[in-house]
């Protein structure tokens, strides 16, 4: 029940931080509210027990991104004005109709694969874990006997794959938002009065 009550609320302060983004003409605000959206992000991140992604999403989507979006919009003039009127606004809501269009239809034409029974335990040590220490007694716990499932488990821990098989991904991310950002400094240096 009480998760319950705790998902609810925040969706609602989400859709109005949403809604917000996109109806508030001032950007700064606009940016604060999309930060919001991000820590509501985060929040259903916790109550679906992946703590390391909900602390992923508030380090990288609120504490970079949205401090670039901040940054950025500190460098621009009349922030206050917001956005003209333009050619592209048919377009611009053209577009997330086609995309959410797909979305509904992807989801209610896909198959989906349940876990079975068998599976659950395994499943619940890597969601409750995101690092490859995982001691017997919670295999033993959580009824996985077989040393080949221990070690996948084991190897499959989201940190350990960010740091092992997937490092030059996570890497190149990296890299790119320092060139978001060293691109963003030298537009608004191009731009400003002598």
């Amino acid at each position: 029940m009480m998760q319950d009550i705790v998902f609810w609320g925040i969706s609602v302060i989400v859709v109005v931080a949403a809604i917000g983004v996109v109806t508030v003409r001032d950007l700064f605000r606009s940016a604060l509210l999309l930060a919001v959206v991000f820590v509501g992000v985060a929040g259903y991140f916790f109550l679906l027990s992946a703590e390391f992604l909900a602390v992923v999403q508030i380090l990288i989507y609120v504490g970079a991104i949205s401090i670039l979006f901040i940054f950025a919009i500190m460098l621009t003039t009349d922030i206050q004005r917001g956005n003209m009127p333009n050619r592209l606004q048919v377009i611009a809501v053209l577009i997330p109709c086609i995309l959410l269009s797909a979305l509904i239809v992807t989801v209610y034409t896909s198959q989906w694969v349940y876990i079975p029974d068998s599976n659950k335990a395994a499943v619940s040590i890597l969601q409750t874990r995101a690092v490859g220490n995982i001691t017997d007694q919670e295999f033993e716990l959580s009824e996985v006997t077989s040393e080949i499932e221990r070690e996948t488990i084991r190897n499959s821990g989201i940190a350990n794959l960010l740091t092992g098989k997937y490092v030059l991904a996570f890497e190149a991310v990296s890299v790119t938002l320092l060139a978001a950002l060293v691109g963003s400094l030298a537009l608004a240096r191009g731009r400003r009065p002598q």
